[in-house]
């Protein structure tokens, strides 16, 4: 009985949750309605519930989430040092003689703008607003502009530093924690951002390659859908100057915030507050650093950090009624009966996460599913890198899967009228394949993930 409702809490958040009610309220107040709801039927225990302050000043103590508050401030200073525009004018230039090559210049400076921000919102409007009205303009067709737009701004959910990494982190240390505890393990060893940091460096990577890869097949294929602008800015002097120009600065912060992590100079907490540091100066040389600016993006920081708090202690509460009602117990015999083993575990969750992205942002994911499911594949042996850079990327898909992608929604507001909702859907299907391609390359050689980590943290 008392797994059961577990289950129809778990049903019930997700029919709440589509009707636009608040997320955060919406775990937190379901939670307490089936908790009250518990103690009457007398199938669970108050003291679940007396755990909660405890969960919460853990929260308040964790110095990793710190990082959060500072990665975004990094990510909308950068956004309004206008250092996109700059690095967008310089890579179309480089790339403009080429057929698609407007496509491949929108890519790679959605990988820098993901490694510099890490906030794929900040991106994807930033990249609508500023290359969609010039890809239009040269010709390119909507469908597959927009889904390079779209495909390009999620990078930073997967490309470090990203707040999906920061949040997984803290996630799956608890998760491996509890875990070791289960196996009767009492070992210190646990997670740690950097890890998943050094861990998602080679399959970000490689995700870019097969953008790449197939923007040039699809230019060459389908010249008419991406054609070669005439640029002429290439051969006037001091073009190199302009692209070093353009280049050095997200470069440089980029460096300083990944190199001070994966080189073990600082944590990603002191690596946040470098680049943060970075962006204010960035902005500052560009002369975009202004008191109604540094306002407007200390108000912007402010309210994408609570969100991300609130939801956080919402999924909290959620947690422990969840547990109250042995929901933890059911989900281990459902994933301990399924045909496979642990492989076949892992497959089912990566298939709810991938059906969830499309109703759920990747914060209630990783709040809410990971801890649940987390614990149970971690004790069956399967690698704690491998599996956070795996759940990395198949919450990415959770921006780009329609209807409710919040990459295409993001877009959806920037772009131009005569672009239609239909050609962003249609547009992104290419590239949540390759995203899905990725995932299955990453399933066979998990070494794509744990390589790098082991040898920087040996």
């Amino acid at each position: 009985m008392d797994s059961y409702m577990a289950l129809w809490m778990f049903l019930a958040v997700f029919v709440v949750l589509l009707s636009g009610y608040p997320v955060a309220f919406v775990l937190s107040g379901t939670a307490l309605m089936f908790a009250l709801l518990g103690l009457q039927l007398d199938t669970f225990d108050a003291d679940f519930l007396t755990a909660l302050p405890n969960r919460l000043f853990g929260i308040i103590n964790n110095e990793t989430l710190i990082a959060v508050p500072l990665f975004v401030f990094m990510g909308v200073m950068l956004e309004r040092a206008k250092i996109a525009e700059s690095l967008l004018e310089a890579m179309s230039e480089l790339f403009g003689s080429l057929h698609g090559g407007l496509g491949l210049a929108v890519t790679i400076v959605g990988m820098l703008m993901a490694a510099s921000t890490g906030i794929v919102g900040a991106t994807v409007v930033t990249m609508g607003l500023l290359s969609l009205p010039t890809m239009l303009k040269s010709g390119y067709h909507p469908t597959i502009s927009c889904g390079i737009i779209c495909a390009s701004g999620t990078l930073g959910q997967i490309i470090p530093p990203s707040i999906v990494l920061v949040l997984l982190g803290d996630v799956m240390s608890s998760a491996y924690q509890q875990a070791q505890l289960e196996m009767g393990v009492f070992a210190p060893e646990t997670i740690s951002v950097g890890d998943l940091f050094a861990g998602a460096i080679l399959p970000g990577l490689l995700l870019v390659i097969l953008y790449l890869i197939y923007i040039t097949l699809t230019a060459w294929i389908c010249p008419a859908s991406m054609p070669k602008p005439k640029i002429t800015e290439r051969h006037q002097s001091g073009f190199y100057l302009r692209v070093c120009r353009s280049l050095l600065p997200p470069l440089m912060l980029i460096l300083a915030v990944l190199g001070s992590i994966i080189g073990g100079l600082a944590t990603p907490t002191e690596a946040a507050s470098v680049g943060a540091m970075g962006a204010l100066f960035l902005a500052f040389i560009n002369k975009q650093l202004s008191k109604d600016i540094l306002q407007e993006v200390m108000h912007n920081t402010t309210q994408i950090t609570s969100m991300v708090f609130m939801i956080l202690i919402g999924a909290a509460l959620f947690s422990l009624v969840f547990r109250g009602f042995e929901g933890d117990e059911l989900i281990v015999e459902l994933l301990s009966d399924l045909p496979g083993g642990k492989f076949g575990a892992l497959f089912m969750v990566m298939l709810v996460m991938f059906l969830l992205g499309f109703v759920l942002d990747f914060i209630e994911i990783t709040f809410v599913i990971v801890p649940i499911v987390g614990p149970v594949l971690l004790a069956m042996g399967i690698d704690p890198v491998w599996l956070g850079i795996m759940i990395a990327l198949n919450l990415q898909t959770s921006f780009l899967t329609p209807p409710f992608g919040f990459a295409l929604f993001y877009l959806r507001g920037v772009a131009p009228a005569a672009v239609t909702t239909g050609q962003i859907y249609k547009g992104v299907i290419p590239f949540i394949i390759i995203q899905l391609l990725l995932l299955g390359i990453l399933a066979y050689f998990p070494e794509l993930a744990t390589w790098l980590p082991s040898i920087i943290y040996a």
